[in-house]
This record gives C-alpha cells, sequence and structure tokens, in this order.
C-alpha cells in the first residue's frame, strides 16, 4: 500500500467517522471501532520506518490524512494526529527500543505527554522514574508512553531533559478528561509509581536537537530528519485546520436555507453574510496552504541530505500558530454570523467545531507570541534556540 492508498482509505472512512463524532464526545474517547478502521488503513504506520513494516511517507501525505480526519471529527483528527506523529519519534530513538516496541507488535501506539514534570533517579543502568502527566490525548488507545522529565544531580540541579519509554504496564490511566471543546481527545492523566527505564529507552533533548540521531542508524528515510519541533507542532495544527473546514461547510449548508428574521430575507443573499464567507475561506485556505508548503520544504532539504536553514525553520513555526490563528478566526466569523441556532447542544457540526478549536488554540504549540518572536529574532540577525525548532 501506498501512502496515496493510505489517504484515500481515511477519504472513505470519513463519513462513518463523522457518524461517530457524537459518541466520541460522549464517551470522551473516540471509539474503538474509528481506531480499528484507521489501524486497517495503514494510516498509523504512515510515519512508522520502512524496516519496520511503515512506509517513512511524505509528511505532508501524513499532515493531510489528519487534516481530513479533523473535518469529520475535530477529536479523532487530534488524537490521529497524536498518536501518528509518536511513530515518527520513536524512530529517533535508539534501535533496541525501537526493536522493544515494534518487535513484539508492528501495530504498538504510543501516546505522550512531554511536560517535564516526573522525578528522575539516575542508576547505573538507567532511570527510575515516578510522577503524574496531563493531557496525554489518546491515551485510551495506546501500548507504550513517552513521558517528559528532567534529570537532575545529586544537589537537585537540572543536568538534562530526556523523553523516557514505558510499557502500558509500568503506568496506569486516570480517565479525568471532561472538557468543553476536544472533549473526544481522551486526553488523560498517566501515573507512574516508581519504575524502572533502561538507558536505551531514553532519549535527550540534546539528541532529539542533533542532526544524528540514534535511530538514523537504521532509518534513513528523510522524514527522519525532520527538526522535531516542525513536524510535531503541525500535527497539532493540521487538524485544527480540518475542524475549521467543517465548520465553513456547515455554515454554507445551513445559511443557504437560513431566513433572517430581521428583514426576511435569505442570508444566503446577505452581502455581509458573503463577504464573511470570503474572509473565512480565504483565511483556512491561507493556513493550510502555509503549512502544507513548509513542511514539503523542509522534507526537501531532507531529501537532499542538507540541514535546512533557520530561516525556515523559523518560517514554519510562524505559519504553524498562525494557521491555528486563522482557523479560529474562520470559525468566529462563522459563529457570529450564524444565529442562535447554531449554539444549540446535541449534533451541531459548527457548534462543536467552535469549541474544538477554540481548545485546541490552548496547546502549548499554539502559543503565538512564542512562536514569531523567533522568526523576528531571526529576521532581525540575533540568535535563535528554541527545542520546538
Amino acid at each position: 500500500m501506498s501512502e496515496q492508498d493510505v489517504l484515500a482509505a481515511v477519504v472513505r472512512l470519513l463519513p462513518a467517522i463523522r457518524e461517530r463524532a457524537s459518541e466520541a464526545e460522549a464517551r470522551c474517547s473516540v471509539p474503538e471501532a474509528t481506531i480499528k478502521e484507521l489501524t486497517e488503513t495503514g494510516f498509523f504506520r504512515l510515519l512508522q520506518p520502512r524496516l519496520r513494516g511503515g512506509l517513512g511517507a511524505d509528511p505532508v501525505v501524513f499532515l493531510d490524512c489528519v487534516r481530513q480526519l479533523g473535518r469529520a471529527c475535530g477529536s479523532t483528527g487530534w488524537v490521529a494526529g497524536v498518536l501518528g506523529v509518536n511513530a515518527w519519534q520513536l524512530a529517533l530513538f535508539a534501535p533496541k527500543a525501537q526493536e522493544d516496541v515494534w518487535g513484539l507488535d508492528r501495530d504498538a501506539r504510543i501516546c505522550v505527554s512531554l511536560a517535564p514534570v516526573g522525578q528522575v533517579t539516575q542508576l547505573a543502568d538507567g532511570y527510575r522514574l515516578s510522577g503524574r502527566w496531563s493531557f496525554s490525548s489518546g491515551s485510551d488507545h495506546a501500548d507504550w508512553a513517552m513521558l517528559g522529565a528532567i534529570v537532575r544531580d545529586g544537589q537537585g540541579k537540572p543536568l538534562e531533559m530526556r523523553t523516557f519509554l514505558l510499557p502500558g504496564s509500568d503506568y496506569r490511566v486516570d480517565r479525568v478528561w471532561d472538557t468543553v471543546g476536544l472533549r473526544g481527545t481522551g486526553s488523560n492523566d498517566l501515573i507512574v509509581e516508581d519504575v524502572f527505564v533502561p538507558a536505551h529507552r531514553t532519549l535527550g533533548a540534546s539528541q532529539l536537537a542533533d542532526w544524528n540521531r540514534p535511530g538514523h542508524a537504521v532509518n534513513p528515510e528523510p522524514v527522519y530528519r525532520l527538526p522535531l519541533g516542525s513536524l510535531f507542532t503541525s500535527s497539532i495544527s493540521a487538524p485544527i485546520v480540518g475542524m475549521a473546514e467543517a465548520a465553513y461547510e456547515a455554515y454554507l449548508a445551513a445559511m443557504r436555507t437560513r431566513i433572517r428574521v430581521s428583514g426576511g430575507g435569505p442570508v444566503a443573499e446577505d452581502p455581509f453574510a458573503q463577504v464573511r464567507a470570503g474572509r473565512a475561506a480565504s483565511e483556512i485556505d491561507a493556513a493550510w496552504l502555509q503549512l502544507s508548503r513548509n513542511v514539503a520544504d523542509l522534507h526537501d532539504w531532507a531529501r537532499r541530505g542538507e540541514q535546512p536553514p533557520m530561516r525556515l525553520r523559523t518560517r514554519l513555526r510562524r505559519d504553524q500558530v498562525l494557521a491555528t490563528e486563522r482557523a479560529v478566526t474562520a470559525v468566529d466569523l462563522l459563529m457570529e454570523n450564524a444565529g442562535g441556532s447554531a449554539m444549540r447542544t446535541g449534533d451541531n457540526v459548527l457548534q462543536r467545531a467552535w469549541r474544538d478549536v477554540h481548545t485546541g488554540r490552548g496547546h502549548i504549540t499554539n502559543d503565538p507570541e512564542k512562536a514569531l518572536v523567533l522568526f523576528g529574532r531571526e529576521a532581525f540577525g540575533l540568535d535563535v534556540s528554541d527545542p520546538m525548532l
């Protein structure tokens, strides 16, 4: 199966996934049927190395799948993006860590919570890890977890941030997720109580940022040369763009038949509604075009075996956060003109998208000021350093 075959198969699933959007919200988790179907399409293997039965695919194809899924169900698109990109991150770990996961099950899925909130004790052959990590999207459907923590010396001084890879038997999921938007993501807490993590199942921040990562020894595909911040952050914005597309389509469908109470004319003939539709459509188009262009440009550099320039990396972060901002702006424009019926509860696509995009906007990767200052510093010729580049 080629990457384009996977994309086509994902698109064929969209009507069924759309039908399950309300179920995902009610369950606070993506339905098992959806995860099973996505597994069968090969979606979760898009960013998995070829050595491990994956496709090592073009990252734009992966992001397009995530965007399409976000159109059908915001929560499903979000979870698919997070679980899918974690296969890419595992491919950067030492080969032995990859064997631990994919040697047992090539369909194994990995959830993540990288905030460095854990407590670590360094040992001669590994680490002992404890703590509670929040916002682990899709954790109900994961077999492994990647967790962040800071390694400290004997005096408590920070030495290095590391990512720790744990099997499901080493943590438990505390199902605390109950939110206004993105309810179906199941972004629950993970609790770890004094477990041993062997050294080969950890990866330091400096290794992630390096041009040569441990996983490159066995995974030569260009996609694994992309900077961490580029693909990880883009996989958060892509489903939000899809949510905005769904909101736009729902708005047009509703307004074609709606009669305005004030004046009695069709809303579709209202020039102000037409202007809003035009602005919203342009914001959504710009969001996706810039997001996909920048990732494609990065991938081209990787194909040539060259390190991408900092200007491109900061441009990607600039446009990634603005993609989310544009999506939110577009949905707000439409909601402001959609009337009271758009706020009804139930299976309301526009209202659900409005809740979902605003919830997704709160993710740390969507902080516009932090990302834009990186671009500005580089533009002015100043030093730029950030783990999300």
